[in-house]
């Protein structure tokens, strides 16, 4: 009789179970890229392959840049709260599909029950003496096991875990996104440490040269061929140079505490590591950019916006199913004993599967089912206005790194032309043959036109950097990211 009663309890699930394959709601449908307004081509790049740029910063050949990119990508603050949501994402995921099974829990209990005072009986011996023998007691030894079973008939739960499961994707995609930014943030901060290092160089150079010609100028005018206003102007001139220097030192010192919070540390514990002077790194001249289906493969936000899109999508079928009946199965076994050792010699079951179907509400279902179309309709807004800014993205970044590069070029001539100029003024005015304006004039020609090179290099590196980002560069595109497994409980740990 027991064996039959359970199987009738599983017949009545695996019905309900089976009941449960309508599904409401629109199936989610990935978008094409002509429909989300992708072109075929670049307008500012003729289609190449893409390349591999899932570790970028190597291809600038820099093994510090390369040491704190990779130390950000592991220790960044940012990242670690990244990945808790992600965490998070997992376990609602986990939570959801629990509900597409059947919860069963159990039961048991002792009980001894005593006559405290009466209830006995008492006789009297042959001898005449009376004897009570007490109430007694007794025991009672029970078990018992139960089940329910939500089936969602309409799909509702079917639905909720496929929106989990598209959260969970998305959190995935936003913690790449994440990295993405961190990783170009940590180079970009790179390159202006190393500029301003570069333009402190240059200050420092121009200072000694304006230190020679305020000592000539003062010759000079001791030696009665030139007026004092040659020495008021040399030391003017140094005056201005030497006051850009502790500027430099302010904003090359905020670059290098930049990098230091982006890497997970103090602000200055990045000095040692940075102090020796380097050179502006140096990237390729040209990226295989590709085409805009590439980018959209490859950008973790765009990707993430699609995810989104796909959940908000579910969610309406999980609004739907409120308009339809709802089916729950519960059921239970229990048995009673006075001893443990003839437990289970009686056993007792119920099994209930119960309709309920909402039908005043004042339109609070159909209200909620157009919410959820609205939001999707708004996930489709974003995901499309995602896709066209990172095409944004990358086609400023080609230009930027287009005029930066011919920047560069204008600059070394201007930097060659400007030194020699130099050179010829500072050899005639010592000899007499010009003034000491003209001399001024191309000294702080020079000084400029050296920063200019400078700033066109440091210009170039961080539009390539740009660029690598615009492309989505940093992180590995054919795997979703997932989140770790499970630290212990910190929290109980303390």
């Amino acid at each position: 009789m027991f064996r039959v009663r359970l199987l009738f309890i599983a017949s009545a699930v695996s019905g309900g179970i089976l009941l449960a394959g309508c599904t409401v709601g629109p199936d989610y449908r990935p978008k094409a890229a002509a429909e989300l307004g992708v072109p075929d081509a670049y307008s500012v790049t003729p289609a190449t392959s893409p390349e591999d740029l899932t570790r970028w910063w190597q291809k600038f050949d820099d093994p510090v840049l390369g040491q704190l990119v990779e130390q950000a990508a592991a220790t960044n603050l940012d990242l670690a709260q990244s990945v808790a949501r992600l965490r998070q994402a997992r376990e609602s995921l986990i939570q959801n599909r629990a509900s597409l099974l059947p919860t069963v829990s159990g039961s048991a209990g002792y009980q001894r029950n005593e006559n405290v005072r009466g209830g006995g009986r008492s006789f009297t011996l042959p001898d005449g003496t009376l004897v009570d023998t007490g109430g007694g007691g007794t025991n009672s030894v029970s078990l018992g096991a139960s089940a329910s079973y939500q089936v969602g008939v309409f799909g509702e739960i079917r639905r909720t875990v496929e929106a989990s499961r598209a959260d969970y994707a998305a959190s995935g995609y936003d913690y790449a996104t994440v990295l993405i930014s961190v990783e170009s943030e940590v180079a970009r901060n790179y390159v202006l440490a190393r500029l301003y290092q570069q333009q402190l160089a240059n200050a420092r150079a121009s200072l000694a040269i304006q230190d020679d010609n305020l000592e000539i100028a003062g010759f000079r005018v001791q030696a009665g061929l030139v007026s004092s206003v040659d020495a008021e102007q040399a030391r003017a001139q140094r005056a201005q140079t030497a006051a850009t220097i502790p500027s430099l030192d302010q904003q090359y010192a905020a670059a290098v505490a930049r990098i230091g919070i982006l890497t997970g540390q103090a602000p200055g514990a990045l000095r040692p590591l940075m102090a020796p002077v380097k050179a502006i790194p140096t990237g390729p001249a040209a990226v295989g950019v590709g085409i805009p289906g590439d980018t959209l493969r490859q950008r973790p936000d765009i990707r993430s916006a699609e995810r989104a899109l796909a959940a908000a999508t579910a969610r309406i079928g999980v609004a739907k199913a409120q308009l339809y009946p709802a089916l729950a199965i519960t059921g239970n076994l229990n048995t009673n004993a006075t001893s443990l050792g003839s437990i289970g010699d009686a056993i007792t079951g119920s099994l209930f599967a119960g309709l309920t179907q909402a039908i005043f509400n004042g339109g609070r279902l159909r209200s909620q089912v157009r919410t959820s179309e609205a939001a999707t309709d708004g996930a489709l807004a974003l995901y499309q206005s995602t896709v066209l800014t990172a095409l944004e993205d990358v086609e400023n970044a080609v230009v930027a790194l287009q005029t930066a590069q011919e920047r560069e070029r204008q600059f070394a001539i201007a930097l060659d032309a400007s030194n020699n100029s130099a050179i010829l003024s500072r050899s005639q005015y010592r000899t007499g043959l010009t003034d000491f304006t003209t001399l001024n004039q191309q000294e702080t020609a020079l000084l400029s036109a050296r920063n200019g090179a400078t700033q066109a290099r440091a210009d170039a590196a961080t539009a390539l950097i740009a660029l690598y980002a615009a492309l989505g560069g940093g992180w590995d595109s054919t795997v979703i990211p997932e989140a770790p497994p499970s630290a212990p409980n910190t929290s109980e740990a303390r």
